[in-house]
């Protein structure tokens, strides 16, 4: 009984001799069909290139990398001092009334004037109690969370293919086990028949057997059908970059030397996840100095040229000039007190202090959560090894017993109860070996996969 992983992990491997009988003349027709035509061979190396080009779930975590790198690349800007220039340009057209002290009174309309104007200002920020330079680092701290984000997403990726593609690989081993198991039940259709025709047995004998034999074929036709879904599957993490048929590999590649203290010791250290919660409690290190530097004066350093130009046509009395022109340059430095701003500065800092013990807490509730999983993989995995060298004695056995009680029913000296319970012997026998070696598998996978070792470990071909 296979314990597949999420979704299949959790079924048995003959969850697919489950599926609803709508077998009729579909199932006949398919046992009786010609054999599969040639299927293109695709080796799990490609399986998992195509799905680090196609996986949306790695693009996803690539453009939210870009993103952070963007952000750091400019980061410098923060410690460069602001420039703005500004020109214009005015015309005007006046009428104008004047009433001097003496009650003299002068008028005069249409007056026409140009106004030109420009400034260039200069502000540099110099101190605001570091905040400049936590904030740079903060963000070089998420660009490099980025990287461990799109690392954690590419083992996930890598383990869900592997899991996908082996677990395909363990339905043929199945799918072959039961036509090995058809073979036999086939020859014991024909030696009823026999016997029945020369009065040595009996039709619910004969009958027993094409039973069996049906059910065999019903197997069969639902194990093709698993196997095309789960292909389906594995098409879909890639993109359906895949062939529309293709085969896989015939056995399951499993790595029996894997160390559970040396597994444990890596996890701390190489694990894609916590490294990226880690950066959150470094991060949050970051903002309570960025609040922390509210607290403190701003010392800027200001300066400005200025050029502004008038002309007028004509002037309303002596003292209007009818050209005025003034430009200069100024300098200088200006400090800022935080003085009371209603306690906001020390609340940003104090919920700073907060989120970066949530941070502690949720990085350390995740790191004993890896550890026990990864306890129970290297539990799972030395469970499978042991169960896999006890199914590999058993199949070898049963299927020596399958063959020593056909050879005695063709004799007559084996009933065939005895020989159909050779038979459910090997086919449990099959199902337990199948089982523990995807099993064996998918706990391999997943230490791999928790001490970030799972894409290096990846074999040839």
């Amino acid at each position: 009984m296979l314990n597949l992983r999420n979704g299949w992990q959790n079924r048995p491997l003959n969850w697919c001799m489950k599926v609803s009988q709508r077998a009729g003349i579909a199932l006949i027709l398919a046992v009786l069909a010609p054999s599969l035509k040639a299927q293109e061979m695709v080796t799990l190396n490609q399986v998992i290139q195509l799905s680090l080009e196609k996986d949306y779930g790695i693009h996803l975590a690539q453009n939210a990398l870009s993103a952070a790198e963007t952000d750091d690349q400019y980061s410098f800007g923060a410690l460069l001092p602001r420039i703005e220039a500004v020109a214009s340009k005015t015309w005007n057209n006046n009428n104008q009334r004047q009433v001097l002290p003496d009650n003299t009174e002068r008028r005069r309309d249409g007056i026409k004037s140009e106004n030109i104007s420009a400034s260039a200002q200069l502000q540099w920020l110099l101190f605001d109690g570091t905040r400049m330079f936590a904030a740079r680092e903060r963000i070089a701290e998420i660009a490099e969370q980025g990287e461990l984000l799109l690392r954690d997403q590419i083992v996930n990726t890598v383990a869900s293919v592997i899991n996908n593609y082996y677990f395909i690989v363990a339905l043929k081993q199945q799918l072959k086990a039961t036509q090995e198991q058809m073979a036999v039940s086939e020859e014991r259709v024909k030696l009823a028949e026999l016997k029945l025709e020369v009065g040595t047995g009996g039709k619910p004998e004969l009958l027993q057997a094409k039973i069996d034999l049906n059910s065999q074929r019903r197997q069969v036709v639902e194990q093709r059908t698993a196997i095309r879904q789960v292909k389906d599957q594995l098409n879909g993490l890639v993109g359906m970059q895949l062939p529309a048929d293709f085969d896989v590999a015939d056995t399951i590649v499993i790595d029996l030397s894997l160390d559970r203290e040396e597994i444990i010791s890596e996890i701390s250290r190489r694990n894609f996840e916590l490294q990226a919660l880690k950066k959150n409690i470094d991060i949050s290190n970051l903002t309570i100095r960025e609040r922390k530097g509210e607290l403190y004066p701003f010392l800027y350093f200001n300066s400005n040229y200025n050029f502004s130009r008038t002309e007028n046509e004509v002037a309303i009395n002596n003292f209007t000039p009818l050209f005025n022109q003034n430009r200069g340059f100024n300098y200088g430095f200006s400090l800022t007190f935080p003085i009371l701003n209603g306690f906001d500065a020390r609340r940003r800092v104090r919920l700073a202090h907060i989120d970066a013990q949530r941070q502690q807490i949720i990085y350390d509730q995740r790191q004993t959560e890896v550890l026990i999983e990864a306890n129970n993989a290297f539990d799972n995995y030395h469970n499978a090894r042991e169960v896999m060298r006890i199914s590999e004695e058993t199949v070898a056995l049963a299927r020596e017993n399958v063959h020593i009680a056909l050879e005695g029913f063709k004799r007559g000296v084996t009933t065939f109860i005895e020989l159909r319970t050779a038979q459910i012997s090997l086919e449990s026998a099959y199902t337990e070996l199948i089982t523990a070696r995807y099993n064996a598998k998918v706990a391999e996978t997943e230490l791999l996969r928790l001490c970030g070792r799972l894409v290096q470990a990846v074999p040839e071909g």
